[in-house]
């Protein structure tokens, strides 16, 4: 693991009678995102909160770059900190270049020199210039988030915290931030934690993910793959769900699979065609329109993902499990046929692909021990 950035070491949360935060351990990487998954009242969201001391830990120790956190005056620790909540959380009487620019001010930036870097962000998080001047019941609630997220990075910081800042937007918008958040890092490299109730989500954006169980007790932490592949108790098992096979597959690309020739036919032959076997109908350009099939003679008929070469096994295998035939349609770059592909196919190639993993893991291992005499 790099080098951690944020530690919570026996940190627990106790309201009353009722523990939130169960002696959490954990190390959160420089650099990384760093996913808290769980069901509801898991203790997810107060640990996050205690990491900028909106909620104070009943005992243990929190820090950040070595520094323990109840040691810092809070509202400067929270200074220090970008936060993205749910509901954006914007002051509804200021505009959006005057939201973003908040956390400036208050660290002693001048009006202009805030604003400035309020509109620079805006391009950063994908939004147009001119929205600056609107205030925050004039934006979507995608837009307002992607506010949220430039109000976090205003003072450049190192570490973000969210709180389930897509959880409100409908899936195609969440999707775009998502895609968006993901960007922002692969340029910023940000140290975040991102709290989540939905293990996809934590799929696609978490470096490592943190698994919460009902109690406030840590289940697992993982990367993504190694989750997927072996969930450590029943509880993970469950929670990740029992497709969690299929999710694995889109850790592997499609190197190696073996493509099929396919049977065709022009799409302007469809209505005459009365083929006794499936054949894909294709324009002129060779790229697939559709099925023709022995059941429906003279229809050309829809159904089935299309497979990019070059993607992700699980790509793959949905192509195949759409399509009417049973067998998936790949097309290259300019989406034109190159063949097909079959359920069974994409399952045994992952065998294998999971096979060789496991074997270099082992060999690694192995290397690591230092074996024989090293004088």
């Amino acid at each position: 693991m790099s080098d951690p950035m944020i530690e919570f070491l026996q940190v627990s949360k106790v309201y009353g009678g009722l523990t939130a935060v169960d002696r959490l351990s954990l190390s959160v990487p420089r650099g990384q995102i760093t996913v808290f998954v769980g069901p509801s009242g898991c203790g997810k969201t107060t640990s996050l909160r205690m990491v900028n001391r909106m909620v104070e830990p009943s005992s243990g120790t929190i820090t950040v770059e070595g520094r323990d956190v109840v040691a810092q005056p809070a509202p400067l620790l929270r200074r220090s900190m970008g936060y993205v909540m749910q509901s954006a959380g914007l002051m509804p009487h200021r505009t959006v270049v005057d939201n973003i620019a908040t956390v400036p001010r208050l660290n002693g930036a001048s009006r202009a020199s805030a604003r400035e870097r309020a509109r620079e962000l805006l391009g950063v998080v994908g939004l147009p210039e001119n929205l600056g001047g609107r205030y925050p019941a004039q934006l979507s609630g995608g837009q307002q988030q992607r506010v949220g997220v430039a109000r976090a990075l205003a003072a450049d910081p190192p570490v973000l915290l969210m709180d389930e800042p897509f959880s409100a937007v409908d899936p195609v918008v969440r999707h775009e931030l998502q895609q968006e958040l993901l960007r922002l890092q692969r340029e910023l490299g940000k140290t975040i934690i991102f709290v989540t109730h939905d293990i996809d989500e934590a799929v696609l954006l978490g470096d490592r993910i943190a698994v919460f169980a009902v109690g406030g007790r840590l289940a697992q932490v993982a990367g993504p793959e190694e989750l997927l592949r072996a969930p450590v108790d029943e509880f993970v098992s469950e929670f990740v769900g029992r497709d969690r096979g299929f999710r694995h597959l889109g850790f592997y690309d499609d190197e190696g699979l073996p493509v099929s020739p396919a049977a065709t036919v022009p799409v302007a032959d469809v209505a005459a065609a009365r083929p006794e076997e499936w054949l894909i109908a294709v324009d002129e350009a060779s790229r697939p329109a559709g099925w023709a099939g022995a059941a429906f003679p003279g229809t050309l008929m829809s159904g089935g993902s299309l497979h990019r070469s070059g993607g992700t096994l699980r790509s793959a295998l949905d192509a195949a499990l759409s399509s009417p035939s049973g067998r998936g349609v790949v097309v290259d770059d300019a989406g034109r046929l190159l063949g097909t592909v079959g359920a069974t196919e994409v399952i045994a190639q992952a065998d294998a692909r999971r096979a060789a993993a496991q074997r270099e893991r082992a060999a690694i291992a192995t290397a690591g021990t230092g074996t024989g005499d090293e004088r």
